[in-house]
């Protein structure tokens, strides 16, 4: 399986690529150092878009902006540099921050929050209206999220106890219910981080520490991994035109020598296997 470098600015954690099909370009962050990058593949050009406070996560909104999920329960609109604010902060976040985020196909967000020394971290809905529910309590590391094709089902990781779970998903309501586990990784093979799902609904699973990325089938049996010269792989997502790109990215750059020569890269990959589309996030729109 060859790996394409695509960029390297050493991200110390390099996190939440996403593909933006208005203008076929990715972008993705680098959390504690508060810089956004993006990249062209018609140009073969990246650069970094912004540096300032910590961006989590992030999705794309249908007008085409990026909607920041950031420290402390912000929330803001980002196009070319910040234009709106939706939230300053959310209550009992103010010590934490918001770590991975996913538009639902109605145009809602699921938005995790981050475990602390005084309150275990949750997932959040917030609604096309700007009205945020918490819907998990007790998560250690809110991460990873997808979708099953048929939009009946919901996955999410919670890294701190190496479970990727499963819930029942209701699109009209967008509420989740009967979590069950889908995937329990062994102590020995690192912490599942971000994920994504492709066409053929096969799940694939960034292994903090573990130096790869699996893709399990739906009964959650393991498919196939491909491996990278990182030790701290991040997340997955699909992009181009066809969505048969995947684009992979990678942390622990500061210190390559610990973490691999691949540490903080943005890697892409063509395995022959298709991705589908994001949804958009409506909010507030």
């Amino acid at each position: 399986m060859h790996l394409e470098l695509i960029a390297d600015y050493k991200c110390r954690t390099g996190e939440g690529p996403l593909w933006h099909p208005m203008e076929r370009k990715l972008y993705w962050v680098d959390i504690p150092m508060g810089r956004l990058f993006v990249y062209d593949p018609a140009t073969k050009l990246h650069r970094m878009v912004y540096e300032g406070d910590q961006i989590g996560g992030f999705t794309i909104q249908a007008d085409g902006s990026l909607l920041c999920f950031m420290s402390k329960g912000a929330i803001r609109v980002w196009r070319d540099g910040f234009v709106r604010t939706i939230r300053e902060s959310l209550p009992g976040e103010e010590d934490s921050r918001f770590n991975d985020v996913i538009a639902d196909p109605a145009g809602r967000v699921f938005c995790g929050t981050m475990a602390t020394s005084s309150h275990a971290g949750r997932l959040y809905r917030l609604d096309t209206d700007g009205t945020i529910t918490p819907v998990v309590d007790g998560v250690g590391v809110s991460n990873g999220m997808g979708f099953t094709p048929d939009r009946k089902a919901m996955y999410y990781v919670d890294s701190r106890p190496r479970e990727v779970y499963k819930f029942d998903y209701d699109e009209s309501t967008g509420v989740i219910t009967n979590r069950r586990v889908f995937v329990k990784t062994p102590d020995d093979e690192g912490v599942p981080d971000g994920m994504t799902v492709d066409a053929e609904g096969f799940v694939w699973v960034a292994k903090w520490d573990g130096g790869c990325l699996i893709r399990f089938r739906p009964d959650g049996t393991e498919e196939r991994r491909i491996t990278f010269p990182a030790k701290k792989v991040s997340c997955p997502t699909f992009g181009g035109d066809d969505y048969g790109d995947l684009y992979v990215t990678t942390a622990g750059g500061q210190d390559k020598a610990a973490n691999g020569p691949g540490a903080g890269c943005l890697y892409r990959v063509r395995t022959g296997i298709h991705g589908v589309p994001e949804f958009f996030s409506r909010v507030l729109l």
